[in-house]
């Protein structure tokens, strides 16, 4: 019988999906995510995902016939947190790996803590600092920022727009998706010829956009946050009557961003997963399979749409089950290895294929071009 508990610590939940006593010692899965604060609608479908899956494979008998027992922790989008809670993990519930780090902060303040541990970590964050350089017990399943300006940059110039604005948020996620654009426009014709800043929890963001505004040099426009922020820049964007092309980055694939976006996110274009256009896929594409699968279970059980977000979950749970399967272990030598050996494991975020001076797996194929047309997405290649 499966038993789920809930406790409350000081208005952090932690959540327990494990097994009877009954039952084999479990495989503690670890997680820390922001299923609150400004990164919420990124962390709760990842909470979910994680939830719903740990289930699922007990139904089915579990891994090495053990079940998993999810443990995760609520880091409410702060960084110091997501470290305490980290160090709980380790040190008090002895997982045997942990999965999260919603955001490039939190994931950065725990990885020292898993390196001195020698735990398995598999991060849910977009920077490509997270796993570049190559860290040991470090592995990440989204796109990294890096891959997201490069097909972003790589439309830019299809379209032939070589002078473009770049507003990139405070945080880590958008101020590492500023360097890497600055660092791989170049390579593509792109010049930035005017940057701005907004801040997680700003709300207003009219005086940077009217800025660009009254740039005659700027062609385009591309936004780098997460969050609600990307959401208000393109509502202040269509309040001053901007009429410039507007790019975001994967940082708001989700159904939410359009809502918080309202009208404004009309003629967005963005690099996404396959999975938020899991339906329009051709039968031919290998990936539809995984993400219409994960598509269908996620709106059965929670009656919501789904996120890439939630995916990038799926992804690291599978990942690592995959490598306890081939490990035939749970000795965190034995599954680091493993993870180090992945190759064709098929995610809703595209094929990973693991390697020991590759701890992401994915190339720039993995993306596909999105553009926001009468409040959907669509398809641009």
């Amino acid at each position: 019988m499966k038993t789920t508990t809930w406790r409350w610590m000081a208005g952090i939940a932690l959540v327990s999906f494990g097994m009877t006593a009954q039952a084999a010692d479990p495989i503690k899965i670890g997680s820390v995510l922001s299923v609150t604060g400004p990164a919420a609608f990124l962390g709760d479908p990842e909470a979910k995902t994680l939830q719903m899956y740990v289930e699922k494979i007990n139904k089915d008998g579990g891994v090495l016939d053990r079940p998993l027992e999810l443990v995760s922790y609520d880091d409410g989008t702060d960084a110091s947190k997501a470290n305490s809670f980290t160090k709980r993990l380790i040190y008090d519930d002895k997982v045997d790996v942990i999965i999260g780090g919603t955001t490039t902060g939190a994931t950065m303040s725990m990885v020292p803590l898993v390196e001195q541990a020698e735990i398995p970590f598999i991060s849910l964050a977009g920077a490509v600092v997270v796993i570049d350089p190559v860290k040991k017990w470090v592995f990440k399943t989204p796109h990294t920022d890096r891959m997201a300006a490069e097909k972003v940059f790589e439309d830019m110039k299809k379209q032939g727009l070589t002078k473009i604005a770049l507003i990139s948020e405070t945080s880590g996620f958008g101020q590492s998706g500023k360097k890497e654009s600055e660092i791989v426009a170049p390579q593509y014709g792109i010049d930035i010829v005017a940057q701005e800043t907004y801040g997680p929890k700003d709300t207003d963001m009219t005086p940077q956009l009217t800025n660009i505004k009254n740039n005659p040099n700027v062609q385009a426009v591309l936004i780098f946050g997460l969050g609600q922020g990307p959401a208000l820049v393109q509502r202040n964007y269509k309040q001053l009557g901007i009429k410039l092309p507007v790019y975001e980055s994967h940082g708001v694939c989700s159904d939410e961003f359009i809502k918080l976006a309202r009208d404004a996110a009309e003629g967005t274009r963005l690099p996404c997963a396959a999975l938020i256009v899991a339906k329009d896929l051709p039968d031919s594409d290998l990936q539809k399979p995984v993400v219409t699968a994960y598509a269908h279970d996620y709106q059965q059980r929670w009656k919501s749409d789904v996120s890439t977000f939630g995916g990038h979950a799926y992804d690291a749970l599978m990942i690592y089950v995959d490598a306890v399967k081939r490990a035939g272990s749970t000795d965190k030598a034995k599954v680091l290895d493993a993870l180090n050996t992945t190759q064709g494991v098929m995610g809703t975020g595209g094929e990973f294929n693991l390697s020991p001076t590759d701890h992401m797996g994915l190339d720039l194929t993995a993306f596909r071009l999105l553009e926001i047309k009468d409040g959907k997405w669509t398809l641009v290649d």
